[in-house]
């Protein structure tokens, strides 16, 4: 077993956020990877009860852990108590930007059943720059004459560090393939700049295959000819709405993992599955902890702890019960008894 211990950050969150992190939790120290928690206490509900949502006592303290594992953020559906934005901008986005997370990474795997089974791909999104960073604003707002304004934030610096990091995944693969994914017919100003530092950082990397689909084109593929991807690497915008559409053709989001990743570990990296809070089965032991498990292998590669990602994930992968009739804690227990 290994010795080091390695103090991880949990934000359990809201719904069967914090159910999904539990198991998870179990199943890495099952695999004998010795791991510290604190807890903090963010979320919908906490933002209901007394208003907070993150400061920056609490970020500078969650940069220095060694990983952050999420369950979920967010009211339950209809619930309009929480204006929009609120927690996603300020708890979620404030995370990524304050922590320097900027790649994040989904890996996909084809469940049995599914439309893509047997595949394996993942997506390299750019995470802190795009429509996402903010740049904008309303003028007139209320009236007959408002205006809306939402820009979309592309520096050399962000787009070269993300394609980088895609290249390198891609180069590893068996078969190395990267497939930007842009609209660079109507984008013209930044997706030439994503088609051009491709063009230059691919120079770098002669094994692995380059190709381009417009995004409305790559949603098709995804669904009709999954096969032919190996790394998908595009901006903040298309990366959240490929990785949905990728999740639900490879059995659904609740298999989802991802990644949130600082590669020079100058702060924390966070992992977290891509469901959501799921309020309506939270408590009842119903809770799908496949994703949370899966970003905690994530989470294990991160720190290193390949061995035991490698036994987590061929746990996963083995996996053959019945989600709906084992429910959180027999779900939890095939999984160690795979280990």
């Amino acid at each position: 077993m290994n010795q080091r211990s390695y103090r991880v950050a949990v934000l359990g969150g809201d719904g069967i956020g914090p159910e999904v992190t539990s198991a998870a939790l179990e199943v890495v120290n099952a695999a004998g990877v010795n791991i510290a928690t604190t807890t903090y206490d963010v979320g919908a509900a906490r933002y209901l009860r007394d208003g907070f949502v993150l400061d920056d006592e609490t970020l500078e303290q969650l940069g220095g852990f060694d990983a952050i594992l999420l369950g979920a953020i967010g009211p339950a559906i209809g619930d309009t108590r929480i204006p929009g934005g609120i927690l996603e901008r300020g708890l979620l986005l404030r995370l990524r930007f304050g922590l320097d997370l900027y790649i994040n990474y989904r890996p996909f795997q084809g469940v049995r059943g599914s439309i893509a089974q047997g595949c394996e791909f993942a997506i390299v999104r750019e995470n802190t720059e795009g429509p996402y960073a903010g740049e904008g604003g309303v003028l007139r707002h209320g009236t007959a004459h408002e205006v809306a304004t939402q820009g979309s934030v592309n520096t050399r610096f962000g787009v070269e560090r993300c394609v980088r990091y895609a290249f390198e995944r891609a180069s590893k693969l068996v078969e190395p393939r990267l497939t930007l994914v842009h609209k660079t017919n109507v984008l013209t100003f930044a997706g030439e700049l994503w088609s051009r530092v491709v063009r230059e950082i691919g120079a770098l990397y002669p094994n692995v295959q380059v190709d381009y689909n417009h995004v409305d084109a790559a949603c098709i593929y995804l669904v009709e000819n999954p096969q032919r991807y190996g790394i998908i690497v595009t901006d903040n915008l298309f990366g959240d709405i490929l990785s949905d559409l990728a999740g639900a053709v490879t059995g659904g989001i609740g298999y989802a993992a991802s990644a949130n990743l600082n590669p020079e570990r100058t702060s924390a990296s966070l992992f977290e599955p891509v469901h959501g809070a799921a309020h309506d089965i939270a408590g009842t032991g119903k809770a799908n902890p496949l994703a949370a498990v899966s970003s905690a292998v994530l989470m294990l590669e991160h720190l290193g702890e390949v061995e035991a990602a490698s036994r987590v994930a061929r746990a996963v992968q083995e996996f053959n019960g019945d989600v709906a009739s084992l429910g959180t804690s027999g779900i939890t227990k095939q999984l160690m008894e795979n280990l």
